[in-house]
């Protein structure tokens, strides 16, 4: 399945989820910038809050593969694809490389937050939480999301994508309540694949934008 782009997508999730939660306090809570296009189409049909979980992936050296990533709270969180017996091989071979990636990208976080935070846990507490994503493929951003969300109380926790892998879907089936996934696809080539335009907004705009729908929100 492929799209023309992001804001399609999210319309056609956003019909999916609109019978059910119209009437449900919801937040949508993306997990990228493209996430965040996808996201406003049903932000808008349910009427809810739309916001970012800032996430920086820390990849393994030489391998092109996240090894977990960092939240915007500063935790690091593996990536759930690994086994024990590889997380603690890495972990003693890149020792040094990850933790100062940890350090680099908890301070990039902080620079791109500035003094306000794009999200905090009363915006979710007792609400339906609505994660989005343009394209799924490790599911590694979704550990880390999960491992953010643990300490607050939500109602249920949804994950919306418009494309997914077939291992990111099992790894969901574990993590949240409910899916709405509209393609999963064996072989996966990457999310830009999946959409005929992509244009997205630099990082820093995306999170000018979204910081301001949560002040106004406020």
């Amino acid at each position: 399945m492929y799209f023309e782009n992001r804001a399609q997508a999210g319309q056609i999730l956003a019909a999916e989820l609109l019978e059910k939660y119209r009437y449900e306090d919801c937040a949508v809570v993306a997990l990228t910038d493209g996430a965040v296009i996808v996201g406003e189409q049903i932000a808008t049909a349910l009427h809810s809050i739309l916001t970012m979980l800032l996430i920086e992936n820390i990849e393994i050296p030489g391998e092109g593969m996240s090894f977990g990533g960092v939240s915007q709270n500063g935790a690091f969180t593996y990536n759930g694809m690994f086994s024990a017996g590889e997380i603690e091989q890495y972990t003693s071979e890149f020792h040094g490389y990850l933790e100062e990636q940890k350090r680099i990208s908890f301070q990039k976080l902080n620079r791109l937050l500035g003094d306000g935070g794009l999200i905090n846990n009363d915006m979710l507490r007792d609400r339906v939480v609505i994660l989005v994503s343009d394209g799924l493929d490790s599911g590694a951003s979704l550990d880390v999301a999960v491992d953010f969300l643990k300490p607050v109380r939500i109602k249920r926790l949804v994950v919306a994508s418009p494309v997914a892998t077939v291992q990111s879907v099992d790894k969901l089936h574990m993590l949240a309540d409910e899916l709405h996934i509209l393609s999963v696809k064996d072989n996966y080539l990457g999310v830009d694949h999946y959409y005929n335009q992509n244009d997205i907004p630099s990082h820093e705009d995306t999170i000018a934008k979204i910081n301001q729908i949560v002040l106004n929100w406020r």
